[in-house]
């Protein structure tokens, strides 16, 4: 169901009218609320990920909801062929895009003596390498068409202080930061910029299942006295700062990364809490992981 309507943003409808942005894994949890939003407020959306089926009923549902334009595409972005094939399949379908968000991911929790390079790899080839080759396939044409554009790539805020138990997503989305930290000088003077969101707990379910196993999405989860705000943040909440900073409302905004988890990250919050488990619970955990992996893959179409 429609997770937002335009009374939960902030913004003047017909905002986004004219702007054309694709939201890489943007056919669930963060990436259709913000492609719903950039949608409520008028841009043509286009949402891709690996579950061609997930995303196409993604974009009929949000735009039977809303009107507009909403396009699913299937593309698995550790594939630099099936990138072009999309980002150019976007051009022909009504000219440049005007942003991107780097969503899509992957993460589970592990000890990290347990992971296996083909774990690993699963991860970096989403989070660190796919987010490359998207924004550079996009970049590419920005640059050589002279046109301006804004990427926002979704981080965590263990990009200052680290990930326990979930290393790889945390050294790839390092990277994804440092990523945006160093072209925002590179191709800021040629009008393309570069931001992050770090969200802190943002419950949805292909994050749960994987770092939070055994727990359901909509569990209301105790207070937690590393959130000073004593929640988990809320879908609109995230909308919202993802739609101001791919809005040309915001083009002097540029390099940064931005926090929002409820100062979450001031209290040097990681997966502490992991560090008492033994085998027996890890072994439930990856049983659990295992078993909504299995689940996603069924899904998949490319």
């Amino acid at each position: 169901m429609p997770a937002l309507s335009i009374s939960d943003l902030m913004f003047k409808p017909g905002l986004m009218t004219g702007e054309r942005i694709l939201i890489t894994g943007g056919g669930t949890g963060l990436g259709k609320v913000m492609a719903e939003a950039c949608l409520i407020l008028g841009a043509e959306v286009y949402i891709c990920g690996r579950r061609g089926g997930v995303v196409e009923a993604t974009a009929r549902e949000l735009t039977d909801a809303h009107g507009g334009k909403c396009v699913g595409l299937a593309c698995d972005i550790r594939v630099p062929e099936a990138i072009a094939d999309i980002v150019a399949t976007i051009w022909a379908d009504g000219g440049a895009l005007t942003g991107l968000v780097n969503n899509a991911a992957g993460n589970f929790i592990s000890r990290t003596e347990d992971l296996s390079p083909r774990g690993f790899d699963a991860i970096a080839n989403i989070v660190f390498r796919g987010s490359f080759l998207v924004t550079l396939e996009c970049g590419k044409r920005w640059l050589a068409e002279g046109r301006h554009a804004s990427v926002v790539s979704i981080l965590a805020t263990w990009v200052w202080h680290g990930g326990p138990f979930t290393v790889p997503s945390a050294m790839s989305k390092a990277g994804v930061n440092v990523m945006t930290q160093s072209l925002a000088v590179e191709w800021g003077n040629r009008g393309v910029r570069f931001n992050a969101i770090a969200p802190g707990p943002f419950p949805t379910e292909g994050a749960w299942s994987r770092l939070k196993p055994g727990s359901a999405v909509d569990e209301a989860p105790p207070a937690d006295p590393g959130i000073p705000h004593n929640r988990n943040g809320e879908m609109r909440e995230l909308a919202n700062l993802a739609v101001y900073l791919l809005s040309p409302g915001s083009a002097y905004v540029n390099g940064q990364t931005i926090a929002i988890d409820g100062g979450n990250h001031l209290m040097g919050r990681g997966r502490h809490d992991l560090a008492g488990w033994g085998d027996a619970e890890w072994e439930e955990a990856r049983s659990a992981i295992r078993s909504a992996n299995d689940q996603d893959r069924a899904q998949r179409t490319v």
